[in-house]
């Protein structure tokens, strides 16, 4: 199903609301119909995938709109499975990803937002940011890695930045993947039965997720306080990964569709050229 009017999309964080993520499904599955299959849900997600990629190649063509896309979840919510299946079908011209780890001692020297900034979309292109600027909020809030003072203002900082990023022409949607810790737990285990997976455990992911209502307890505060008009957060059941996929490309699909898209004219006649 997609919502041709995304004010009043189910996972959309209105504006304003309080959100408690302990109260909102991760295994939600109201979009599609309930007798579906895998085979036709892999149908749907490709048929999906099709007009990403078409209203993708629009978006690079005009060179007119940006596009942020940014990704937030705990450890194991599928951060990198999204990218891959939503974004792996589109014109490797037009889209960026671009990962926030720890910062290092040259970003630390700068405001928190001077690393983010240099990474914003330029017209025509789709950039993807797999964790982001609210990695400054949530790690150092939760971990308590600088005083309270610091997370606190950083509400206001993030929601100026998007602001000025929204009125200088960029469409932003973020979305938070939203998993169990059953899930989660089911996923570290097996990151660790599965040698060609060991590569992704960290041992600290352990840490994160004996703090796991912490970390809901300042998501749902972080939703609530920087989901605006101009740029949403959506909340995303995201135990099911085929689920997950159809429903962020369902959303993608749809702000770029609000966008009224078109071929830029030629300031050429293509008639008038003969070809010898």
């Amino acid at each position: 199903m997609l919502f041709s009017d995304l004010s009043k999309h189910p996972y959309l964080v209105p504006e304003g609301s309080h959100i408690d993520l302990n109260q909102i499904p991760t295994d939600d599955l109201s979009l599609v119909e309930e007798d579906l299959d895998k085979k036709e849900a892999d149908k749907k997600l490709k048929e999906l995938l099709l007009e990403l990629r078409q209203l993708q190649k629009v978006l690079y063509a005009q060179g007119k709109h940006k596009v942020l896309v940014v990704i937030q979840a705990m450890d194991t919510g599928g951060k990198d499975g999204t990218v891959k299946s939503v974004f792996s079908t589109v014109d490797p011209q037009g889209i960026h990803v671009q990962s926030f780890k720890k910062p290092n001692a040259e970003e630390l020297g700068h405001d928190f937002l001077w690393r983010i900034h240099q990474h914003a979309p330029a017209k025509g292109q789709i950039t993807v940011f797999n964790r982001s600027h609210y990695e400054d909020i949530i790690a150092v809030r939760v971990k308590k890695i600088f005083e309270d003072q610091v997370w606190k203002k950083r509400y206001r900082h993030v929601v100026d930045f998007e602001h000025m990023l929204a009125e200088e022409g960029t469409i932003i949607i973020k979305l938070f993947l939203h998993i169990s810790k059953d899930e989660q737990k089911q996923r570290l285990q097996s990151r660790l039965d599965n040698p060609a997976k060991h590569w992704k455990f960290n041992p600290d992911d352990l840490k994160d997720r004996s703090r796991w209502s912490e970390f809901m307890g300042a998501y749902g505060d972080l939703l609530s306080k920087t989901s605006k008009e101009n740029s949403p957060w959506y909340v995303i059941p995201s135990d099911r990964k085929w689920y997950r996929n159809i429903v962020i490309t369902q959303i993608i699909v749809e702000h770029l569709n609000q966008l009224q898209m078109s071929y830029p004219k030629p300031d050429w006649e293509p008639g008038s050229f003969i070809l010898e």
